[in-house]
């Protein structure tokens, strides 16, 4: 039921410009703010602001992490792709990456900085996940409800 939603995240293009977005983005820890720039300007398109400030948060956080963990900085290119995908009754937050190794959540730590980024994508997304790409890579996504629409 839900393979036409992961054949747009996982090629985007395949998508028409109403219902997809896809912003690639360069190793640098910059890329994290063009990231929340380019949800806003997307969803508002949309017309779905009600989900702004939850997709936006997590678009952050998926972006940081690819950037952290999967990316080298200053890796040439643009390795980290991140896609806005609506579909019916959802919108799902996609980040691609070049690396195979699987997020994991670490124990919360709420007077350290850093390591709480998945529990924020747990808690604002309706479900999240990750699936291995042929070949080399990973998609991690998280999937949120348009407010207002049958399911």
């Amino acid at each position: 039921m839900l393979e036409p939603l992961w054949q747009g995240v996982l090629a985007p293009e395949r998508l028409s410009a109403g219902n997809g977005a896809t912003c690639e983005l360069p190793a640098a820890f910059e890329s994290v703010r063009e990231a929340r720039r380019f949800t806003r300007t997307t969803l508002q398109h949309w017309d779905l602001s009600a989900l702004l400030d939850s997709i936006e948060l997590v678009a952050s956080e998926l972006v940081t992490n690819a950037l952290r963990y999967a990316v080298p900085v200053g890796t040439p290119g643009a390795p980290v792709r991140l896609s806005l995908v609506r579909w019916t009754s959802r919108v799902v937050c996609a980040v691609r990456d070049p690396s195979a190794v699987a997020p994991v959540a670490k124990d919360p730590d709420f007077v350290a900085e850093t390591g709480r980024g998945l529990h924020l994508v747990d808690s604002f997304s309706e479900n999240w996940g990750w699936h291995p790409l042929a070949g080399t890579g990973k998609v991690v996504w998280a999937l949120f409800l348009t407010p207002g629409r049958p399911l």
